[in-house]
Formats: structure tokens, sequence, C-alpha cells
């Protein structure tokens, strides 16, 4: 299983948008475009940092590059 971690973006910590919890699993996602896949170049798509709260399941998405993930220590 994905380790634990806690997130900011700058001086703000990222929490759950339904739950407010403030731990999460981390996993790339691949944005893949229509085009992209069409023209067989679905490689060069960008990509997000996708969070899972560990309490609800939630899914959140960033594309931001300045996340910042510390591990967390429950």
């Amino acid at each position: 299983m994905a380790k634990a971690v806690r997130v900011s973006l700058g001086d703000m910590w990222i929490t759950c948008q339904v739950c407010k919890h403030d731990v999460f699993r981390e996993r790339g996602v691949k944005l893949n475009s229509t085009g992209g896949e069409f023209f067989k170049v679905a490689w060069a798509d960008e990509t997000a940092t996708g969070l899972i709260c560990m309490r609800c399941g939630y899914v959140q998405l960033f594309a931001n590059r300045q996340l910042q993930l510390h591990r967390a220590d429950d």
C-alpha cells in the first residue's frame, strides 16, 4: 500500500474537500487528450498528482507542480 502523506502548497496545507482529513495516498495520473490518443502521442500528455483521502477515499487532482509531499507520522 502507498505511504501516507500530508500535502502542502506553499504555506497552505491541503485537506480533503469531503471529510477535512489531512492524510492522503499519492498517485500519478495521466491526463489523456483525445488528440493525443488519435495521433498515438498520448505519452506526451500532461500528468497530475492524485491525492486519495485515507479516511473517505475522495480523490483530488492537482496539476500544480509546486505540491510538496510530507511523510505522515501517524
